[in-house]
């Protein structure tokens, strides 16, 4: 056993990554045979990624990244030596840790001590205990094995040794102190030591559970990050592999336009050539001309001039010009005009965000298709179609709307229906069940402040006959119903009770990524924002959140009422509500409610508020993960309602708009979302 630790030692040294150089950690081998750490051979090629893979010992070159392989013989070697040196490690520290305790004898302070009097408080070696064991004077005296904290032992108020613990003021007690503690609970001081020893074991057994645990899932990840490495690898190659494809297909269309130009060019060339050709043929034609001319005049003979008859060559007659010769063909502007054409439509593309690009595409996509059936000649005009394969039918004025499973009909009456001034509903409903003349003059609007007299109104008005007609009863959303409690009876949002009465002004939205901070993330169809931590690759706008990570919706209200439903997913840090268009994009005022143009009600943490112009109103959280909003532009109130089970008011703020006021959210902390829902029944 004396070679064992040098043993150890050596095993040990043999057992060593040479890139950490430290044990193996999770050993893997490599193709030429030698042992590394998995997340050390990772890193190592991470860095050198540009130079490729090889091997940091043998600087044995792969062309492409190995498959690793845990080695599994290694890996229990590695474990049986961990845990050797660990138990040796450990032994040595509570030896240490016995040597540093020692109790020595308080008679002569050198001896160690073999026992300890709890009777006298003093602690012995074997030849001072000796009394102890052979007077029988000492027999009643408590012997116990020595105690580090004996001093501790004593009350400091009576001096008595502590031999109780008192459960109600958690503190040890003598005999002495029991008279002030008859009405509390204790035990025995060994009993209390005893519980708390196995209190503590228990708490050491759960912290040893977690830690091994935090440390598998420290591993996992470990894993997790290099399967996200070879993804995002995989994933590059993709998208290399796609953008490669456009750029052939583009580099493709450039060399057919530089090759047509090309030839454009040598055509072009060759026409100046041949006219070049043929004008100087023409000057040496004319050239021969003059000097027979010339030399005629230079004899100085008039009878000779007289006898000449020369002519002049057909091409002195001719006015010479340069062509106007250009490279102006049919199919070399189409490729100008398509190559203009794309770079405005990429240039359009790339300046959106990516979440934009998909939707544009499709849309173009389908224009493209569209266009190309239009333009064959062979395709018969299209008609829409409904999903039956039915072409549908235009809507008629008799078919009115059905809202309840079992509509019912009232009886047959002669009654005459009468006629309310304005645009009456009512009138309408009549008119358009008796008389198509009757119905025209309903519908056509009048100026009620033109009419003059009597005459005028019964002409414009005239009075319905009784006629019999089958009237039928809408029950919920009734077309008669509903204006008639609405003329009788005020809307007040707090007195709603039914969601039902609020979605018949449901409104659907979407998101305005104009107006959306670089933290907020726009998804799924622009109906979802979230926020990331990273800062999005959004294209700068005026309209756009700089500060706060806010966002709006695209469509505004400045008139009647509108309902929305709003899900949220972690309400933390998050906050609902409306702001006019004008409110501030920079610094901190343009937080929701920090200004006079906005009002929201607002989650920090669990804490739920109501927030315009800087104030705050404090509110019950009904903890719901599902909000409705009410906007009465007209009425001047922004109702927010708790979805469960049964609707529930939240908060209404009492506020005229001046202007069109538009959704708004704010997103703080990482994995709040907020999804706009398609209010349904």
């Amino acid at each position: 056993m004396a070679g064992e630790p040098s043993s150890l030692s050596s095993l040990e040294e043999e057992l060593t990554c040479s890139i950490c150089l430290s044990i193996f950690n999770n050993p893997v081998t490599t193709p030429c045979g030698h042992n590394f750490c998995l997340s050390c051979l990772d890193l190592t090629w991470k860095d050198d990624l540009a130079l490729g893979y090889s091997c940091p010992q043998c600087r044995n070159h792969f062309y492409a990244k190995p498959t690793l392989h845990k080695n599994t013989v290694l890996s229990t070697v590695v474990d049986t030596v961990s845990k050797s040196l660990k138990g040796k490690s450990q032994d040595e520290t509570k030896g240490a840790a016995l040597d540093s305790t020692v109790i020595f004898c308080d008679t002569c302070m050198v001896s160690k001590a073999s026992k300890t009097c709890l009777t006298c408080m003093v602690s012995y070696c074997d030849s001072h205990l000796r009394p102890h064991l052979d007077n029988p004077v000492f027999h009643v005296h408590q012997l116990t094995e020595p105690l580090p904290d004996l001093q501790q032992r004593i009350c400091k108020e009576h001096h008595k040794t502590l031999e109780f613990f008192c459960k109600d003021h958690n503190k040890c007690i003598c005999g002495a102190c029991l008279h002030s503690h008859l009405t509390c609970k204790f035990t025995s001081l060994d009993c209390e030591i005893a519980e708390k020893e196995k209190n503590l074991k228990e708490k050491l057994a759960t912290l040893r559970g977690q830690i091994e645990k935090t440390k598998n899932v420290i591993f996992e990840m470990k894993g997790e990050q290099s399967s996200l490495r070879d993804s995002a690898v995989n994933r590059k190659a993709e998208l290399e592999a796609e953008y490669r494809v456009m750029k052939d297909l583009i580099e493709k269309d450039e060399r057919e336009a530089m090759n047509l130009l090309d030839r454009e060019e040598e055509s072009a060339q060759a026409r100046i050539q041949s006219l070049m050709q043929r004008m100087t043929k023409n000057i040496e034609e004319m050239s021969s001309c003059k000097d027979q001319i010339e030399s005629v005049l230079a004899q100085g003979q008039q009878i000779a001039v007289l006898q000449c008859t020369i002519d002049l060559p057909k091409s002195a007659t001719l006015t010479p010009y340069a062509p106007g010769i250009n490279m102006n063909s049919k199919q070399l502007k189409m490729y100008n005009s398509s190559a203009m054409s794309l770079k405005k439509y990429l240039t359009d593309v790339l300046s959106l965000p990516v979440e934009e690009r998909v939707q544009m595409l499709n849309a173009g996509a389908d224009k493209t298709s569209d266009v190309a059936e239009d333009n064959n000649p062979t395709n018969k005009p299209r008609e829409r179609i409904n999903k039956s394969g039915k072409s549908p039918k235009p809507p008629k004025l008799r078919d009115l709307p059905k809202n309840t499973k079992n509509p019912q009909l009232l009886p047959v009456v002669s009654v005459p229906v009468p006629l309310f001034s304005g645009n009456s509903l009512l009138g309408a409903f009549y008119y358009g069940h008796t008389s198509q003349n009757y119905m025209s003059k309903i519908i056509k609007p009048i100026d009620p402040t033109e009419v003059k007299n009597r005459h005028d109104l019964q002409q414009k008005y005239p009075k319905p006959l009784p006629v019999s007609v089958p009237v039928p009863l809408f029950s919920g959303n009734s077309l008669l119903g509903d204006f008639v409690s609405k003329v009788d009876k005020p809307f007040n949002p707090t007195e709603v009770k039914n969601r039902n009465d609020l979605l018949q002004y449901a409104f659907d939205l979407t998101l305005d990524a104009k107006t959306a901070h670089r933290r907020i993330v726009i998804s799924d169809n622009f109906t979802k924002a979230s926020v990331s931590d990273e800062m999005m690759s959004y294209p700068d706008s005026p309209a756009r959140f700089t500060v706060c990570s806010q966002v709006l919706c695209s469509k505004g209200f400045s008139r009647g009422r509108h309902y929305w439903e709003v899900k949220m997913t972690s309400s933390n840090f998050c906050a609902i509500g409306v702001a006019s268009g004008s409110i501030e994009r920079k610094g901190a005022t343009s937080k929701l409610g920090r200004n006079k143009e906005s009002w929201c009600i607002e989650w920090f943490n669990v804490k739920l508020s109501a927030w315009h112009d800087q104030r705050e109103t404090a509110l019950e959280n009904p903890s719901s993960s599902r909000v409705g909003v009410l906007l009465d532009c007209d009425g001047g109130s922004l109702t927010f309602y708790s979805i469960s089970d049964h609707l529930r008011l939240i908060h209404t703020f009492s506020c005229r708009f001046p202007e069109a006021v538009y959704p708004a959210f704010w997103l703080f902390s990482s994995g709040t979302a907020v999804s706009l829902c398609k209010p349904t029944a």
